[in-house]
């Protein structure tokens, strides 16, 4: 399937949910191309997995911003790929490098140079505990088998909308409980 295939198809399936992320952040090793930088040469013609880059595409053309959280200990490499694939200029922000916080560095640098909430980005990684440790600061996180595709989209989106849901509903209990006669409410 080739990139505007797949670009048109994943604009048909975000069209179908009512929410999107404002923000959403792609790993790159095993999650945009089927490979580790740091086991290849800058040399080397990079490759992506086939429906990533149609699917980066339809992100841009929604108005949706997306960016990199890596921990690659070659951000040269990974820069350099990038750069020849042609996609470098689409990211608002690119956190590559080598780290033992399961990402959740990248993650507090990508929301300072963002300022999108947490609860309000969707993470697409090939590696659980980094899934499980950016889950827990509020992101939606996606497992990745093979690299992001139009499932994994899928799947985010349907996960996102359901997260925000529960983030409304408790937005709206806590409005009413402040509203109730005998809650405790601070003036100053």
């Amino acid at each position: 399937m080739g990139d505007e295939k797949v670009k048109n198809e994943a604009m048909e399936i975000m069209g179908l949910f009512q929410v999107l992320p404002r923000l959403v952040v792609f790993d790159l090793d095993y999650t945009l191309w089927p490979f580790y930088c740091e086991c290849r040469s800058k040399n080397e013609k990079p490759s992506m997995y086939p429906q990533a880059k149609g699917i980066l595409h339809a992100f841009k053309d929604k108005g949706v911003n997306v960016a990199i959280a890596s921990r690659s200990p070659t951000p040269d490499i990974a820069n350099a790929f990038l750069q020849k694939l042609e996609i470098k200029s689409m990211f608002v922000a690119q956190e590559i490098f080598s780290s033992w916080t399961h990402k959740t560095e990248h993650f507090q640098k990508i929301n300072r140079k963002t300022a999108v909430p947490y609860n309000e980005m969707l993470f697409f990684d090939d590696e659980n505990r980094n899934i499980q440790a950016v889950s827990k600061m509020g992101v939606t996180s996606i497992l990745v088998g093979k690299g992001v595709n139009l499932g994994a989209l899928r799947q985010g989106l349907s996960e996102f909308v359901k997260n925000s849901a529960s983030v409304e509903k408790n937005k709206e209990q806590w409005r009413k409980f402040s509203k109730e006669p005998g809650s405790c409410t601070v003036t100053i």
